[in-house]
């Protein structure tokens, strides 16, 4: 799951006690004692290390880890789809047809892709606390704050190499500068047809039981040759067992458990229902494109199902949050902690007021929240020009007062991106501009002044023809001269889409200036102030909202109560073929040629895939799911339908994680792709 909200604002913590299998924990404060009074199980600090350095981010979006010891990288297929897709040429089309490279010299490398490994975690509240000590206003706090955070980032990438990262914790309670070891040459090996990568399609998608092969394997280079990588997690073919111990370690995107009531309504009330217009719009636009022909459809399909995830999860993060029971809930914890804080008169003058502050924040920001949604132009070359235009400005100025995404921490990766060489098509980008600008006027009005700046007296696809013929942002060569021409080569220019950048520029800067000073400054002032109360009133007994940062979940593999009946703790094989058989192989129940024809080859009662109780949510893509052995059993896929409200609230009598079992990757790998060596090499763990 990708970026969804509009701002994250500093959150309020919930003050019940944990229940059950919750958490998504940070390395530094794994659940020990939940581990040890529940399971019996005690991580240790070899167990964790181990565990950690062979986790890995993919940068667009997902995780993964390291399953041999030449630097063999296990993801899931939604994860590789948009790597695979730009690839692929209307000749070879990997996402329909998969691929395995038998040889290294085969395998494909992916044009833009960034992996990070965390090599070391280091707690720096006190650092930043103080650098904000004396100011007297949010806007001033908020300053000092963004200067100290570039400055540690910077101090530590020069120091030691690793990209860094300062990652606000509690909301402000905590910060802590996460050190990444950084690939970029990163290379596809193997990877399943998409069709039976996401069996079942959209109807399917966050449902349980499932039937999807949604795995694929890179492997990560360095000075033009494999890794070899002393910590992976070893193949476990048996995969894992009902009723077994089992985590998950990965990257989860962001969650809004430790939200205030307030901040729940804005999202229930504003945000969500802009975004989840904005996506129906994009689908249709998407839709409409692919239905011109088999080319087209290859083009927009990773955008596709990109944006038909979204949609769904956020319709059910919707629904979860109309839900009586749970606004009580979150009420009811709201209350509870502000009880405590109120009769406690050092804590009420020092924290008492951060709950009004941001509620005042939440009313700011949701009467501008259509500008956020809703203007943008939904293209890879306007993103591109913006980010040069805003490039070759921010370089200018100190590190500390820069836009996000241009302080000198961040620069290497952003020109790793700008360089990528991945391809373009223009036809798409004129179709997904055109319904952009539909809905931003439609939204805002023919006389808002971004839509009439864009038009300037043309029809959507007028505006978006020209600016789409009229750039030559899709070669990397001219991106690159324009960011080392500086302020001059980029004022001089005279590309279509750079001169709209410059022309919405001043637009864009007043309305991230506004937001600073009305929203973002006041809620990291307040989330500090909360997070502070947090641990004065209960101690850090429980874990920090997702950051896309690592984090360790635990729980057991177990079925589960569903409409009247009870969901399996895994599906199998049969149940693939049963599942296509009764939508008589109409798409997108359909199985890709290989398993109808080859059927016989299979072991049919092999497990496929299976559910926990682990505490997940989007970002988890990817992450393995390892025994108490740190033994490769599973790969997480997808959530439960029932999960969705997990971003708010954790049930696990009925919020599962969906995972791929390693009994049917080795089964399929071995005996439908021929893929004997990559089974060879993922089994060398176990001898």
């Amino acid at each position: 799951m990708h970026t969804k909200r509009f701002l994250a604002l500093s959150l309020c913590f919930c003050a019940a006690p944990l229940f059950a299998d919750e958490g998504m924990w940070t390395f530094d404060n794994p659940p020990v004692k939940q581990l040890e009074a529940k399971y019996g199980f005690t991580p240790t600090k070899e167990w964790l290390d181990h565990v950690r350095l062979a986790s890995v981010r993919f940068n667009n979006g997902g995780s993964g880890s390291f399953v041999s010891a030449h630097g063999l990288v296990l993801t899931n297929h939604h994860i590789a789809l948009e790597e695979l897709q730009k690839d692929s040429t209307e000749a070879h089309d990997y996402v329909k047809n998969g691929f395995y490279a038998p040889s290294e010299d085969q395998e494909l490398k992916s044009p833009d892709l960034e992996v990070n490994v965390l090599m070391s975690l280091e707690d720096v509240t006190a650092r930043v606390a103080d650098a904000v000590k004396g100011a007297k206003t949010p806007e001033r706090e908020f300053a000092a704050r963004k200067a100290v955070i570039a400055e540690i980032e910077r101090e530590s990438e020069k120091k030691t190499g690793l990209r860094s990262e300062v990652v606000t914790l509690y909301k402000g309670g905590e910060y802590w500068l996460y050190r990444y070891k950084k690939y970029t040459d990163v290379r596809i090996v193997f990877a399943p047809e998409e069709q039976i990568a996401y069996f079942g399609g959209d109807p399917d998608n966050f449902t349980y039981p499932r039937y999807d092969l949604d795995m694929a394997l890179f492997r990560i280079y360095e000075n033009g040759k494999p890794i070899e990588s002393k910590d992976y997690l070893k193949w476990n073919p048996k995969g894992a067992g009902e009723g077994e111990l089992v985590f998950v370690s990965g990257n989860p995107g962001s969650t809004q458990r430790l939200d205030t009531v307030a901040q729940l309504v804005t999202e229930r009330d504003v945000l969500l229902p802009n975004v989840l217009s904005l996506l129906r719009n994009r689908i249709a636009v998407l839709n409409e494109y692919s239905a011109l022909g088999a080319e087209q459809t290859r083009e927009g399909i990773e955008h596709r199902l990109e944006m038909e995830n979204s949609r769904k999860a956020l319709e059910g993060e919707s629904e979860g949050l109309r839900d009586n029971s749970v606004m009580s809930k979150k009420q009811k914890e709201e209350d509870e902690f502000r009880a405590k804080v109120d009769g406690n008169p050092e804590w009420k003058a020092a924290y008492g007021g951060a709950w009004d502050a941001l509620a005042e924040a939440e009313k700011k920001m949701a009467s501008r929240a259509k500008e956020f949604y809703f203007h943008g132009l939904d293209s890879d070359l306007a993103d591109f020009a913006r980010t040069i235009v805003e490039y070759v400005a921010e370089i200018k100025k100190p590190d500390g007062e820069r836009l996000p995404g241009y302080h000198e921490a961040q620069l290497a990766s952003l020109k790793f991106r700008l360089a990528s060489p991945a391809p373009i098509y223009k036809a798409l980008e004129i179709a997904r501009i055109t319904g952009a600008i539909e809905l931003d006027r439609a939204e805002m009005g023919s006389d808002d002044r971004m839509v009439k700046m864009v038009l300037d007296g043309k029809t959507p696809n007028e505006a978006a023809t020209e600016l789409v013929n009229g750039t030559r942002l899709e070669d990397p060569e001219v991106r690159k001269k324009l960011m080392e021409g500086g302020e001059a080569a980029v004022a001089a220019s005279s590309d279509a889409m750079i001169v709209l950048a410059r022309k919405l520029d001043p637009m864009r800067r007043e309305f991230t200036k506004w937001m600073e000073d009305n929203v973002r400054s006041v809620g990291q002032r307040a989330g500090e102030q909360l997070g502070k109360a947090r641990f004065a009133a209960y101690g850090k007994t429980t874990y920090p909202d997702a950051t896309f940062t690592l984090r360790l979940s635990y729980g057991q593999v177990k079925g589960y109560p569903m409409n009247g009946t009870e969901a399996p703790y895994k599906t199998t094989l049969y149940g693939l073929y049963d599942r296509a058989a009764s939508f008589d192989f109409a798409p997108p129940f359909n199985l890709p040629s290989r398993f109808l024809e080859e059927r016989n080859k299979l072991d049919l009662a092999t497990p496929m895939d299976f559910v926990t109780t682990d505490d997940i949510t989007g970002g988890n893509s990817g992450s393995p799911v390892i025994n108490r052995n740190a033994e490769l059993v599973g790969l997480i896929f997808d959530g439960n339908i029932e999960s969705l409200v997990g971003d708010f609230v954790y049930d696990e009598s009925k919020n599962r994680a969906v995972a791929v079992h390693t009994a049917v990757m080795t089964e399929a790998m071995k005996k439908l792709y021929g893929a004997g060596k990559l089974v060879d090499e993922l089994m060398e763990g176990d001898k």
